[in-house]
């Protein structure tokens, strides 16, 4: 059986935005799963079924570590001998690629799931894009996983036209639409966990991940506050962790979220699936993102979104259809939209009607799997 290698830079992009499809694999490859953090890398290889190999990686500029990163893999890969290496996320396709090149793999596949060159500037865009253009150059393949993210790839010359294709309507891994659903959640669950996070019964929005600026928290804690100032009952829930290291929140915006009565935070949580669940609406004003599966998760659980017009988002959603694209960086179209879905029940209902068979149709896991095989199988018949 052929050997597949699949690398991410932390073990939590295998978990999460990963999950399942590495063990559908096995039943055509040998796979291998790579990242950091071995404890963590180990449950995930375990749950998957698939051997794994730790390698020390960070998602910092980090050159003198990067290099014994590709050391590392280079090695690994020469005595394993892969058919496939496969990366995900920018560092492990930066060292992945470049260590399967100089290793002689002969499928170097990178997948792009968002672009952090885009927030950035001087000095440091010149780094970033220096970076995936090497990424890139290393690759046989290139993945961006939706369609406006490759025509991004192509305008800033980060990737030659004939390395990129899409795999199916975009996404690195579909969504499980019998696991998101609400049919796993009583009443009696739901009043129970509204009880303990300190909940009213008044409207919820609910955003799902990291709390960084470049997923608008900023502009979402602003709109929320204009909204109570204007009268509106309603309620925010916080769901994910601070990057106090990496993106930073503004010390003013902390304060807002740690003192205001309406917002709650839970910090990470393993299963999400409860906070949708218990929420009206999903907010994720984000500056930019390769194929959000937050958006896609919270379709499945039935929830209206308002996202930002960015590349992925604005795939997913269809304005007025199962939810409201709102300009990027912008609290006043926010505010508006997060206005509307509380105050027009009968658009909120309609949108909500529309959110699950949008992603069904679509963004089935099981039919983004089978696309990434025959993607992989047709280098088995160009052999």
């Amino acid at each position: 059986m052929k050997k597949l290698i699949r690398i991410t830079t932390v073990p939590l992009s295998l978990d999460k935005l990963l999950e399942g499809q590495l063990r559908y694999m096995t039943a055509h490859y040998e796979v291998v799963g790579v990242s950091s953090e071995a404890s963590y890398l180990e449950r995930v290889a375990k749950r998957e079924g698939v051997r794994y190999h730790p390698v020390s990686m960070t998602r910092k500029i980090t050159p003198f570590q990067d290099l014994k990163a590709v050391y590392q893999l280079y090695r690994f890969f020469r005595k394993e001998k892969p058919f496939i290496v496969h990366t995900h996320t920018p560092k492990a396709g930066l060292v992945g690629m470049l260590a399967a090149r100089l290793a002689g793999v002969p499928h170097r596949l990178h997948t792009v799931a968002g672009l952090p060159l885009l927030e950035a500037s001087g000095i440091k865009r010149l780094i970033l894009n220096a970076v995936e253009r090497l990424t890139a150059f290393c690759a046989t393949k290139v993945y961006p996983n939706s369609k406006a993210l490759c025509q991004i790839m192509i305008q800033e010359r980060l990737a030659p036209a004939q390395k990129l294709s899409v795999i199916g309507a975009g996404s690195s891994n579909g969504i499980a639409t019998a696991y998101f659903s609400r049919a796993h959640f009583s009443a009696e669950t739901l009043t129970e966990l509204r009880e303990t996070i300190g909940l009213s019964s008044a409207f919820v929005f609910v955003f799902v991940g990291r709390l960084v600026a470049d997923k608008g928290i900023h502009e979402l804690v602003a709109a929320f506050q204009a909204l109570h100032e204007k009268g509106i009952a309603c309620q925010l829930l916080l769901v994910g962790p601070l990057e106090p290291e990496l993106d930073p929140l503004q010390a003013a915006t902390l304060e807002v979220i740690a003192e205001h009565p309406h917002i709650f935070t839970t910090g990470y949580q393993n299963d999400v699936r409860p906070y949708f669940a218990l929420a009206d609406a999903l907010v994720f004003p984000s500056y930019r993102e390769g194929f959000p599966n937050v958006v896609l998760q919270a379709g499945a659980m039935e929830l209206p979104s308002i996202v930002s017009d960015i590349n992925g988002c604005n795939e997913i959603i269809e304005h007025g259809v199962n939810g409201l694209i709102v300009p990027v960086k912008s609290v006043q179209p926010l505010f508006e939209a997060m206005y509307t879905l509380v105050t027009d029940m009968d658009l909120r209902n309609q949108m909500q009607a529309n959110a699950r068979n949008s992603i069904t149709q679509r963004y089935e896991q099981q039919v983004i799997w089978e696309a990434i095989l025959e993607e992989y199988r047709t280098f088995d018949r160009d052999e």
